[in-house]
């Protein structure tokens, strides 16, 4: 797949139709339940008091009813946040980041690249991708920098970038969609299954931009830029379809992102979607583990340059 264009998880849309379905359901109750208290007639007790009690006082409903502005407004704030504290990837500031933006988005065919930021990230390795109006832009954290702006992981790094890059891509970011979306967090499962399957399209559009990335960047993320190299990927990648359990199989469909096993899993086997519900297996028995183990992973990182 890294030459053709980056494929849809195949629960995506499907689950995305289900969701909105939930979705204008909840819309159209909260407007019904408008309707009857505007125009029902009001309730009184036996002593002929009227009731003052209203169901518009819910905070569900009132959430539902003002939905279209909390979302607007939550993403205007979010990007106006960016615009004022985070360092804009430019030609001159992150270099080596603002270069990768820019070929993921004309490789995923895109015509205009979305803003890239750097914020403080505190120890924290992550990114996001979001919007406002006609603006698209990603957010990265800072410790996938190293001192002096250049990128600690340069092929991790690209795709992080590729795969935030590609939430925009794929739509994952419009106003509509999240608006379609916006009672995914209280469906249980299914909300998050559907993000799940979003997030296994946008580490496809990572494995597009630069496939080789992809195990370094589930090390980084396992184990943070200074401890990845001790990370054995295929070593966890294989644990994917050895740890078993109820428990097992509750993690990961309550959680918003792929377990970092199967997704390892899923990074390497490009031969079907990545596993949404049910743990993979080998395809012959005996593979896991291989026979003479695991090789030791004793590479020294790479140290940061000291100052002179």
């Amino acid at each position: 797949m890294p030459w053709d264009r980056p494929a849809r998880h195949p629960w995506e849309i499907p689950l995305l139709i289900v969701v909105i379905m939930f979705t204008a359901v909840a819309y159209l109750l909260a407007l019904l339940l408008l309707t009857v208290e505007l125009f029902a007639d009001p309730v009184v007790d036996e002593k002929g008091v009227e009731q003052t009690g209203s169901i518009l006082t819910s905070p569900y409903v009132l959430l539902l009813l003002f939905a279209p502005v909390l979302l607007w407004a939550g993403r205007g704030l979010n990007l106006a946040t960016q615009r004022v504290n985070g360092v804009k990837m430019s030609p001159t500031q992150f270099p080596e980041g603002y270069r990768m933006v820019q070929e993921a988005a004309a490789r995923f065919g895109m015509h205009k690249a979305p803003d890239a930021y750097v914020i403080l990230g505190n120890g924290q390795i992550n990114a996001f991708a979001s919007g406002h109006g006609f603006r698209r832009f990603v957010v990265v954290y800072s410790d996938l920098f190293e001192v002096g702006g250049a990128a600690r992981e340069p092929d991790a790094l690209a795709f992080i970038i590729g795969h935030e890059v590609g939430h925009i891509a794929a739509g994952h970011v419009s106003y509509w969609r999240q608006l379609g979306m916006f009672v995914a967090p209280w469906l249980p499962l299914l909300g998050s299954s559907l993000i799940r399957a979003q997030e296994y399209t946008a580490d496809n559009h990572g494995f597009c931009f630069r496939p080789h990335g992809a195990s370094t960047a589930m090390a980084t993320l396992a184990a943070g830029k200074y401890l990845n190299t001790d990370v054995g990927v295929d070593e966890m990648a294989d644990r994917a379809a050895l740890d078993r359990g109820g428990f097992v199989w509750l993690v990961n469909a309550m959680a918003s992102h792929p377990v970092l096993t199967w997704r390892m899993w899923a990074l390497r086997d490009r031969s079907k979607p990545g596993p949404m519900f049910w743990r993979p297996s080998a395809p012959h028995s005996g593979l896991i583990p291989p026979r003479g183990g695991y090789p030791l992973n004793s590479t020294p990182p790479a140290l940061p340059p000291k100052p002179v």
